[in-house]
């Protein structure tokens, strides 16, 4: 999949959020990488996606004048796993799921145990 594509399919899913979570998007910027930093992915396991920010739970009155959050979309990774067409586009669609529910606040213990992990 080209880059334009996997973009367009990342602002594909973005823009079919519902009203309720669009609502409460505020200061976040979702990026298409191609691959992770060493930084961002230590151990090289091939990570997709990754969020970092301050999740809106965790937000208070002194949450002004901040950067702001950032998902990474990872492209690479995603075509290293081998799939294609829809397979593709589902797994870039959880991806950008996943890392908005970090943002919502949610935890990877959650994620896992409602089967998003």
């Amino acid at each position: 999949m080209r880059r334009d594509e996997f973009e367009q399919v990342v602002d594909e899913v973005l823009d079919h959020l519902p009203d309720w979570a669009l609502e409460r998007i505020d200061n976040l910027r979702v990026v298409v990488e191609e691959w992770p930093t060493a930084e961002q992915d230590p151990d090289d396991q091939g990570l997709l996606g990754l969020y970092d920010g301050i999740a809106l739970p965790e937000r208070g009155l002194d949450y002004v004048d901040v950067m702001p959050d950032t998902i990474w979309i990872f492209r690479q990774p995603h075509l290293e796993l081998g799939l294609v067409g829809e397979g593709l586009r589902e797994e870039i669609r959880r991806t950008v799921l996943h890392e908005l529910a970090h943002y919502f606040g949610l935890d990877d213990d959650y994620l896992d145990e409602i089967g998003w992990g």
